[in-house]
C-alpha cells in the first residue's frame, strides 16, 4: 500500500518523505489556505522542491469552474508547471468529461469527491490516474464505508482498470487498516493521522517496563 500525505505544508511533506517513506501528496484549496501562502506560490514551491524525483502531487483546479472546457484549460496551465502534478477534477458530469479529455492528452488526473461506487465505476472506465473516494466525512455521519471500498476494489479488479484507488479523507489508523485489508492502492491522510497510527499507549507502557528493568540490571561489559 502507498501512503500519500494530505497537506500543503512543505516542511510536513519533506519530513514525511524522509522519515515515513510517503509516496506522494494530495492537496486541496483548504490545505493551501491553511498554509497561509498564495495558491500559486504554494504549487510553485511544490514544483521546485520535488523536481528531479518521481513524486505525484495532486493539485486542484479552481472549484468554481463548472464548464468542461474551462476545467481543461485551467488543468493544462497547472499541469505544465511540473511533471509531478496530478490534476484534481471533481466527480460530476462536466468534471468526468474533462477528466476523459485530459487523460486522452496524457495529463494525469485525480478524480476527487467520489462518494458512491457508481461514480467510481465511471472513473475507472475512463482510465484516469487516480480515483479518490472520500470516507471520513461519511463515517463521521455514521455511514460504514467498508462496503463502498470493497465494492470499488472488486469492480476495478473485475475489469482490470489501470486507475489506482486513493482512499481519501482518512481520519484514523482503523480506516487506514480497513483500506489496506480490502486492497485499496493508496490512502491519503493528514500528518497527525499518520503519526497517531504509528503509536499506541501499550507500546509506551511496555517500553517503560523495559526501561525500568534495564536500569535495574547490571550490564557488565560487551
Amino acid at each position: 500500500m502507498k501512503y500519500f500525505l494530505d497537506s500543503a505544508k512543505i516542511d510536513e511533506i519533506k519530513y514525511a518523505l524522509e522519515n515515513w517513506k510517503i509516496n506522494g501528496v494530495t492537496s486541496n484549496p483548504k490545505h493551501i489556505k491553511n498554509s497561509g501562502k498564495p495558491f500559486y506560490s504554494v504549487i510553485k514551491e511544490f514544483a521546485n522542491e520535488f523536481d528531479g524525483i518521481e513524486f505525484p502531487i495532486s493539485v486542484e483546479i479552481d472549484p468554481h469552474i463548472s464548464n468542461t472546457e474551462e476545467m481543461i484549460e485551467h488543468a493544462k496551465k497547472i499541469a505544465q508547471l511540473s511533471h509531478n502534478f496530478v490534476i484534481k477534477i471533481p466527480c460530476n458530469e462536466q468534471g468526468l468529461i474533462a477528466a476523459k479529455k485530459l487523460t486522452e492528452e496524457a495529463i494525469k488526473v485525480n478524480v476527487t469527491l467520489v462518494f458512491t461506487a457508481s461514480q467510481a465505476l465511471q472513473v475507472g472506465r475512463l482510465g484516469v490516474t487516480y480515483c479518490s473516494p472520500f470516507i471520513g466525512w461519511q463515517e463521521a455521519s455514521g455511514v460504514d464505508c467498508t462496503q463502498l471500498i470493497s465494492d470499488i476494489v472488486a469492480m476495478y479488479r473485475n475489469y482490470d482498470f489501470d486507475t489506482e484507488i486513493i482512499i481519501a479523507a482518512v481520519r484514523n489508523g482503523k480506516q487506514i487498516v480497513e483500506a489496506a485489508v480490502m486492497g485499496a492502492d493508496i490512502v491519503t491522510a493528514g500528518f497527525e493521522v499518520y503519526k497517531g497510527s504509528f503509536e499506541h499507549p501499550f507500546t509506551d507502557k511496555g517500553l517503560k517496563l523495559f526501561q525500568d528493568a534495564w536500569d535495574d540490571t547490571e550490564l557488565g561489559s560487551l
